[in-house]
């Protein structure tokens, strides 16, 4: 058996009072006030104490019962040396009860040092203390053989029953504390989950709109600049409230994805074609997606055209959605375009951060998205499980 088992006391959750429940903290005060009195009882009924005897006796009662109360708190403290005292204390105690003729009380405190001693102190500490009380109980009993053998063998297996009783609440106390943490740090980690989604959708949203409406009001601008025709100015202010109006729109959209109501993705991308004058093509068969995964085509799809109307804006785009077995992808290609000066300055603008965060969307999934040059122009390949 290993040095730690002899070594190891019993676990603190097994003997800290305030760990048990209420009713078992009740039965046991119940049962220790009347163990009590019948000691008490037994010991004045015998007649043997009166007067000053009568005194004395009820010191030494009042000692022994200091003396356990000593020892359930050096116990549970885990304090080896002064809870060995406190048992050597009751062993004598016990003893001197004996010689005065209180045989009950004597008997009652070994067998109770013995179920203690098992219970609460480490075995290397609790067989010697358990050996030693029943030794003298048997010794000073006065009880038949049987009577005597079966007391201590029933000592025995009462304290030896207790301990494993200790060990197995200890053991479903932690098991409990555990389940209880893990509970917690999963409903964390889903609050953070939550957030971040919620925080990804927002930016999303005002990225796309904020940076689509930029482009016009900068093309307004630099055409304002260089004098350009009032109605070409007047275009892109008109295109400017309108990708305004269509943030409003994408807005009611997230807050409607958040709470898990979808428009479906098929649709969508037909009517953000339109909008942008891009050619859609489908492959496979469309069915419903998973909310992440739709939300992933959506996004990308609104960040790859603001980049084509911001750097490419003259040049043919094509989307092509494909159904595959077990994911989704989405294809977005433009031709070059004739570079001019409005659409080269626009090209400077922005944060630069939209592959990136579409990059980093598609890869939460366990998908990918590549984006790079095509054939003089550009191409966004997005793939994610769906």
């Amino acid at each position: 058996m290993p040095l730690e088992t002899w070594t190891r006391w019993p676990s603190s959750e097994a003997l800290a009072q305030e760990r048990r429940s209420r009713p078992r903290q009740l039965l046991n005060f119940f049962s220790r006030t009347v163990l009590l009195s019948v000691i008490v009882w037994g010991t004045y009924a015998t007649g043997r104490f009166t007067g000053w005897s009568a005194v004395l006796m009820a010191v030494r009662i009042l000692v022994t019962v200091g003396l356990f109360y000593l020892l359930t708190r050096t116990t549970r403290v885990h304090r080896i040396g002064p809870a060995l005292v406190v048992v050597a204390g009751l062993l004598a105690t016990a003893a001197l009860a004996h010689e005065s003729g209180a045989l009950l009380l004597a008997n009652a405190t070994w067998c109770a040092v013995a179920v203690i001693g098992l219970l609460r102190l480490p075995l290397a500490a609790a067989l010697p203390s358990c050996v030693a009380a029943l030794a003298s109980y048997a010794v000073g009993s006065g009880d038949g053989f049987v009577a005597m053998l079966a007391t201590v063998v029933g000592m025995v297996l009462l304290g030896y029953l207790l301990r494993l009783d200790g060990e197995a609440r200890s053991s479903a106390q932690r098991l409990v504390e555990q389940q209880l943490a893990a509970r917690a740090a999963e409903a964390e980690s889903a609050a953070l989950a939550e957030r971040a989604r919620i925080a990804r959708e927002i930016h999303d949203v005002l990225a796309h709109s904020l940076s689509a409406q930029l482009v016009h009001l900068e093309a307004a601008r630099l055409m304002l600049d260089r004098g350009a025709e009032r109605e070409q100015i007047r275009e892109r202010v008109v295109a400017a409230r309108r990708m305004a109006q269509d943030g409003l729109v994408e807005t009611r959209q997230a807050l409607s994805a958040l709470r898990g109501e979808f428009t479906p993705v098929g649709e969508f991308l037909v009517e953000l074609a339109r909008t942008e004058g891009a050619v859609l093509t489908v492959r496979g068969t469309p069915r419903p997606l998973a909310a992440e995964a739709g939300l992933a085509v959506r996004r990308t799809a609104q960040e790859a055209l603001t980049n084509v109307r911001k750097h490419a804006s003259g040049g043919a785009c094509t989307l092509q959605l494909s159904y595959l077995q077990d994911d989704v992808e989405l294809e977005i290609r433009n031709a070059r375009s004739a570079p001019d000066a409005v659409s080269a300055d626009l090209a400077a603008s922005g944060s630069g951060y939209g592959l990136l965060g579409m990059r980093e969307r598609a890869e939460l999934l366990g998908g990918s998205l590549l984006a790079g040059p095509d054939n003089g122009g550009w191409r966004v390949l997005l793939r994610v499980p769906a």
